[in-house]
């Protein structure tokens, strides 16, 4: 058996890596996003050791760009965008144009062409989904007016990067690039007839392949993840997920010349109408969390230090464009559609990073030879340092509280105290129920257990991540609340709470809700489910006073069945 396996080292040397630094990371406070970059800079051909294949590790993170656009797809909301779109359509549109311009003049001083300007001012206009998302779930300030215009602009942002990954490979001879399937790849072969033909005819095949996606894809696609759910089998959902996912992917790409990525996305939109969308997006997680980290390696691997010792200035100035500049143009966009100080620093703060489709772009516009390395290497210097000072925006908020509350009361005088976002995370609403049951999880499980108790005399407060769900419990005047029980457990109360019924199936998180809710309450029966004895002797060890097993559980069933049905048999038998 041969043992030249590169493919096998760049994974695991990367995930390893990836891991080491992404702990590091988190304990320091920082976006493990930063720690994955780190690695990959690590095992890449600018730094001394270990050299990862560069080709293999390429083609896996196409892998991971797939999979974050299905994410992406997966997780759009219409209805959050429509919420907002008075003032997130028109200032994500502006503060682009202002990042794009601010980017193009300095890629200008730098004797860049026109076509680098653009896509690296492009580059340094759109923020990190995981980043942004991240800061606003830290302070629960998600679900507020500020942390909603904060996602509408965010996903307006990736809205239009999408449009620019599908036009740019068109327009590139244009901006003195090149682009497949033209003459010779050469800008010069083109006139301008044969470019405005060429952008017709991609535009064309992007709205073939939508409309096919909005008219068949729509009815196929769930029918195919409805019909594998009946089986019950797990895998196979797992697998018809991911195989959606892909296969989507690579039709777009090879039959319509889409990006994998626009392919990536279409599914994962198509999906997000399902009513499984929560569990496809579940399942498909571990993959796509294992894929992103590859792809931020791989990113990190074509990053080469030394310009920050040789271009010093320009790491600066672009740092300043995403940081002050792109912050200053969001921060006065959101004021003059009249909004108050602690909603425009707010989004300004969660805007001053840059990310993922900043990677992608930069990737693409290395491949049509009009972004230099030089702008690739800027913007990972600006991804990294802005990602890192980040949090230090929302501290400073933190201490601008007081100050803005003040301010803010003094204009909004005429307006309600609660429709006056502070900068600091909101108060948790806590339940004023006593003696009530706290049940963790709406799965397939909890919501039978759900069902049961609704009946009953006792009070129910649900804690899931689906919010859906949770509005559903409202509408049947259960309450409850959305988001991640290890971070929302205060606000079930538990300290007054009767029992606790944890019916999530992820052991690690259910043990982190068992360990806060003994703490809270020493003596409140906890009951668990495990699929295993050791998964059942952990969360025994962090306070469960009872852990269900499953396999236990259907066996007692089977036999009770089986009891059952013997006794119904006998006096036919007798008689």
């Amino acid at each position: 058996m041969p043992h030249h396996t590169p493919l096998i080292a760049t994974i695991v040397t990367g995930l390893a890596l990836a891991f080491v630094f992404g702990a590091l990371a988190h304990r320091l406070r920082v976006s493990p996003l930063v720690g994955y970059l780190v690695a990959g800079i690590a095992i890449g051909p600018f730094t001394p050791g270990f050299v990862a294949d560069q080709r293999l590790a390429n083609e896996l993170a196409e892998i991971g760009v797939i999979l974050l656009m299905f994410g992406v797809g997966l997780h759009f909301s219409m209805k959050e965008l429509w919420a907002v779109r008075g003032i997130a359509v028109p200032g994500a549109i502006v503060q682009i144009a202002v990042a794009t311009l601010l980017g193009a003049g300095l890629a200008h001083g730098l004797g860049w062409t026109p076509g680098a300007g653009l896509v690296f001012g492009l580059a340094l206009s759109v923020a990190s989904t995981v980043v942004l998302l991240r800061a606003l779930q830290e302070r629960r300030i998600v679900t507020t007016e500020r942390g909603q215009i904060a996602v509408g602009w965010l996903i307006v942002e990736d809205l239009v990067m999408v449009l620019t990954l599908v036009l740019l490979p068109a327009i590139a001879p244009l901006l003195g690039g090149n682009a497949e399937g033209l003459p010779n790849g050469a800008p010069s072969s083109l006139d301008v007839h044969e470019l405005l033909l060429t952008v017709a005819f991609t535009i064309g095949k992007v709205t073939a392949f939508v409309v096919i996606m909005m008219v068949i894809g729509r009815r196929v696609i769930p029918w195919i993840l409805h019909y594998t759910a009946h089986t019950g089998s797990r895998e196979l959902f797992r697998l018809a997920v991911l195989s959606i996912a892909l296969g989507v992917a690579f039709i777009a790409a090879n039959l319509f010349g889409v990006s994998f990525a626009l392919g990536a996305f279409f599914a994962g939109l198509i999906l997000s109408e399902s009513q499984l969308s929560q569990q496809a997006a579940n399942e498909s997680l571990p993959l796509r969390d294992a894929f992103a980290v590859l792809f931020f390696v791989s990113v990190g691997m074509l990053f080469d230090p030394r310009i920050i010792v040789e271009q010093p200035a320009a790491v600066i100035a672009t740092l300043l464009i995403i940081v002050i500049g792109k912050s200053l143009a969001a921060f006065a966009i959101v004021r003059a559609f009249g909004h108050p100080l602690g909603t425009a620093f707010t989004i300004s703060a969660s805007l001053a990073q840059i990310g993922e489709f900043s990677f992608i772009l930069a990737a693409l516009g290395m491949s049509l030879d009009l972004l230099p390395t030089a702008g690739r290497d800027l913007i990972l210097a600006g991804a990294l340092l802005s990602i890192i000072i980040n949090p230090l925006f929302f501290w400073g908020l933190d201490r601008l509280k007081p100050w803005l509350e003040r301010k803010d009361g003094h204009h909004e005088a005429g307006q309600p105290a609660e429709e006056t976002p502070s900068t600091e995370e909101e108060p948790l609403p806590v339940t004023t129920l006593e003696g009530h049951t706290i049940v963790v999880g709406t799965g397939r499980v909890g919501k039978r257990i759900i069902d049961s108790l609704a009946t009953g005399s006792a009070p129910l407060y649900v804690i899931d991540e689906n919010e859906e769900e949770i509005k559903r419990l409202h509408a049947r005047n259960i309450e409850g609340i959305a988001g991640s029980a290890a971070t929302l457990l205060e606000a079930a109360n538990p300290a007054k709470a009767a029992v606790m019924i944890v019916a999530i199936p992820s052991n690690f998180e259910a043990g982190q809700v068992i360990e806060q809710a003994r703490e809270a309450n020493p003596t409140m029966p906890i009951i668990g489910r495990a699929q295993t004895e050791p998964e059942a002797e952990y969360l025994t060890k962090y306070g469960a006073t009872a852990v269900v097993m499953s396999a236990d559980t259907l066996a007692d069933t089977l036999l009770a069945t089986y009891r059952a049905t013997l006794d119904s048999a006998r006096p036919a038998s007798d008689g």
